[in-house]
């Protein structure tokens, strides 16, 4: 599943497009970002209330799929404009992180193709 689908299939609004074509192979959810830099796996979407411009590091260190923000966490305008540069998408829902993970575990269980 790509990003772009998991965003639509679980209607999340998208704050900045990056590789929309990318891979989602798992879910990682976590908001202390060293703890995230050191256990977040490669193509994971990143379930976090962060969103700041370290936290976009973090994604791009960890090279999640995408950061996705719940229960509507803003975004400051620094993380906003490093993302774009970075082609970092991330994703938000008024969704609380259990329920954002259980949505995504679902889609992950189904046969692609």
């Amino acid at each position: 599943m790509t990003v772009e689908e998991m965003a639509q299939a679980m209607q999340l609004e998208t704050l900045v497009e990056g590789d929309g074509a990318r891979a989602v192979t798992g879910g990682y959810c976590g908001d202390l970002l060293s703890w995230v830099m050191g256990r977040a796996k490669e193509g994971d979407a990143w379930i976090t209330v962060m969103g700041n411009v370290n936290a976009v590091a973090v994604a791009v260190l960890a090279d999640t799929a995408c950061i996705l923000l719940a229960e509507d966490s803003p975004l400051d305008n620094d993380a906003r404009e490093r993302a774009a540069v970075q082609k970092v998408t991330i994703l938000r829902s008024g969704k609380d992180a259990y329920t954002l993970a259980l949505e995504l575990g679902k889609l992950l269980e189904k046969p692609q193709g």
